[in-house]
């Protein structure tokens, strides 16, 4: 029986072999139902059994070290039958030999096929005497630990490693809280796997996170309580070194941050994500060494942050930045330091190259980059003036707005062709439309008030001789002014005479007699309403007079044969007039600020023949400011002029009463008021 059981552990590799082989003797043995059949039978089953067992894997991980040595001694008998050398007697006596040294001697007595681990560093001091191989490995395995694994009928001797027992998996309760009324989220995190807390939120909230295959081991920490919902993701990615960013689709991205990121918070308190880079040497330019820049984008506007960073650099990453399509037509020399914040691609493009000899186009919504000069850069346009002039804008525009820039005339049109680089021609058209503004106009309408009042009174007796006869005439009523001839003072006397002792005679016939006894009275009010209208800034001119004429005679005597002298006679003019000059300037509440000058002059007096007739003059100037369609009075101008003038017989015109027979005078006074009134309308056309 001894030699059927070692044959089928042998023979039988397989466990499907095995088993068929021992049911094959099952049988057998069942049909001949005799007790030593019966014997044999279980020893065939428990021996098979064992086998079985020594040639699975093991199943005793969790077994103490008594359960394990008693599985190991099972083992071993059940080996026992196969190998009849474990039940052999061994006399063994070493002392401090290896346990390898130990067990080939104990395999060489009883002729057994023992390995032994090499990695055993274990020393053996033993006496032993009249006991089986068996008890020997059992001694061993348990003194030293040692596990003892049978195939076929070699046995193997190694360190025992005790199985390591993972324990159960169960999943961490994240504390997450959705409050769906008032849309808010509490988290208390620790440490928690990114991908569960995402799965958690989206199942309670039932909106869509999605967390990248490259974060699935990321653990996240965060503390919030009732925060918005979008907020708490924002801050949670933000305490995390993470981006999150939402689609237009709704759907929350967790993201990592790419090389040259960081995360900050920027001027709305939010978190957000700009970029620091080290700047390429390409564009350095020789200008020193080059420092950092970081871009960051909030919204469609970009904060910017270069030292002496290459215009290359910036061009390239700012673009990244706001998703613009570009080609770069020349290499972008030279270097920038710069800090901006909130600033469109477009301006921030017009700021860096202004100065520069470089520029861009946007043609559908590609920008064109590169030298000014290169064809497909340049850009033509005509502007055409509304209100203004182009006399008085070309003046206006700054020399440096002009620099590169070929600006053409056209005087018949009021039109400008500018020729240039596209930022720059939009600047100056931007900076025309805003010096071409409507200009208001300003009627001025002037109000001139004079009064005049004068009073003269002439009184005296001239008598002489005339060259004829002179005839009585003259008026006696609305004063006295007559002239008596000889016969009327002939006649005057012989009546006179009549009556008296006394004969006074007659005169000749040529003598006169003039009498006057007048007195005048001048009181005048002359108006002008004229209107003046002007442009704001540009002065409107008045000027009302009169001009008086005087002869000039002159005598020239030429000498030759015959002595020939002519007299001349030449008229020259004297101009008495009113003159108003007046500058309106608009302010923006309609307040108009008038500047304003006035001269006048007047004749005075009765020249002498011949004689340049005197005049008058008064000047002054103020400025004032007034409402529109206010009206303003400059004030009363008023000239006093007085004269007296008198002839007569020397010392009897000075004594009283007889002063009136021997004498003629003219006693005269006057006043002059000028009143101005002036009154702006603002009119806008």
């Amino acid at each position: 029986m001894k030699k059927l059981i070692y044959n089928v552990s042998s023979s039988c590799r397989t466990r499907a072999a095995r088993r068929d082989l021992l049911s094959v003797l099952f049988k057998r043995s069942l049909l001949r139902r005799d007790d030593e059949c019966i014997n044999k039978w279980c020893l065939i089953r428990t021996t098979a059994l064992l086998l079985f067992l020594s040639l699975s894997l093991p199943s005793f991980a969790q077994q103490s070290k008594q359960e394990r040595m008693d599985a190991l001694e099972k083992k071993l008998v059940g080996l026992s039958a196969f190998v009849p050398g474990l039940k052999q007697k061994v006399q063994v006596g070493l002392s401090g030999v290896s346990i390898q040294e130990f067990l080939r001697a104990v395999a060489q007595s009883n002729q057994l096929n023992i390995n032994v681990d090499p990695m055993l560093n274990i020393k053996v001091s033993s006496n032993v005497t009249n006991e089986n191989a068996l008890n020997i490995l059992m001694f061993l395995a348990k003194n030293y630990d040692l596990e003892i694994n049978v195939i076929g009928s070699i046995i193997t001797v190694a360190q025992y490693n005790p199985p390591v027992v993972k324990p159960s998996f169960v999943p961490k309760d994240i504390p997450v809280k959705y409050n769906a009324a008032t849309g808010t989220l509490s988290l208390e995190l620790n440490n928690d796997s990114l991908v569960n807390v995402a799965r958690k939120i989206s199942r309670l909230s039932g909106k869509n996170i999605v967390v990248p295959f490259a974060l699935n081991g990321k653990m996240v920490t965060g503390f919030f309580n009732e925060a918005p919902f979008e907020t708490a993701l924002e801050k949670l990615a933000y305490a995390n070194e993470l981006k999150m960013s939402k689609t237009s689709d709704q759907v929350f991205v967790f993201q990592p941050l790419a090389e040259g990121e960081e995360l900050y918070i920027n001027s709305d308190k939010n978190t957000d994500v700009r970029k620091s880079m080290k700047p390429s040497q390409q564009g350095a330019g020789g200008n020193g060494a080059a420092g950092g820049f970081n871009i960051d984008k909030k919204g469609k506007l970009l904060n910017i942050n270069a030292v002496n960073t290459p215009i290359i650099d910036l061009v390239k990453s700012a673009a990244t930045e706001t998703g613009a399509n570009y080609f770069l037509y020349s290499d972008l020399k030279g270097n920038i330091s710069t800090k901006v914040n909130d600033m469109s691609f477009d301006n921030f493009l017009t700021a860096m190259f202004n100065g520069t000899d470089y520029t861009y186009k946007v043609e559908n919504g590609i920008y064109l980059i590169g030298d000014r000069k290169l064809e497909g850069l340049r850009r033509n346009k005509v502007l055409q003036l509304q209100y203004r002039s182009i006399d008085t804008i070309m003046m206006m525009i700054p020399n440096e707005l002009k620099k590169g820039l070929e600006i053409k005339e056209f005087k018949e049109q009021n039109t400008l062709l500018l020729s240039g680089a596209s930022p720059q021609i939009a600047e100056i058209e931007a900076y025309i439309k805003e010096l071409d503004k409507l200009v208001p106009m300003v009627l001025i309408e002037v109000t001139l008030l004079d009064i005049r009042k004068g009073h003269t009174i002439k009184t005296g007796i001239t008598a002489g001789l005339a060259d004829s006869v002179v005839r009585t005439k003259g008026q006696v009523l609305s004063g006295i002014d007559m002239t008596l001839g000889a016969g009327s003072i002939n006649d005057l006397l012989g009546r006179i005479g009549s009556n008296s002792v006394f004969n006074i005679g007659k005169v000749t016939p040529n003598f006169y007699v003039k009498l006057n006894a007048l007195e005048a009275n001048d009181n005048a009010e002359i108006r002008q309403v004229p209107k003046l209208a002007t442009l704001n800034g540009h002065t409107a001119n008045l000027s009302i007079g009169t001009t008086r004429y005087y002869v000039t005679k002159t005598q020239n005597v030429f000498s030759s044969v015959n002595t020939q002298t002519v007299f001349t006679e030449q008229f020259n003019k004297v101009d008495a007039n009113l003159a108003i000059a007046i500058s309106p300037l608009v302010s923006g509440d309609d307040q108009v600020t008038l500047k304003i000058r006035v001269e006048i002059s007047d004749f005075i007096g009765t020249p002498p023949a011949n004689a340049p007739p005197p005049t008058s003059t008064s000047k002054f100037e103020s400025i004032i400011r007034a409402h529109n369609e206010d009206m303003i009075v400059l004030g009363g101008m008023e000239r006093t002029e007085k004269s007296e003038a008198g002839s007569g017989v020397p010392l009897l015109s000075r004594i009283p009463v007889i002063k009136w027979l021997f004498s003629s005078r003219e006693r005269t006074k006057s006043k002059v008021i000028t009143l101005v009134f002036i009154k702006p309308t603002i009119i806008y056309q």
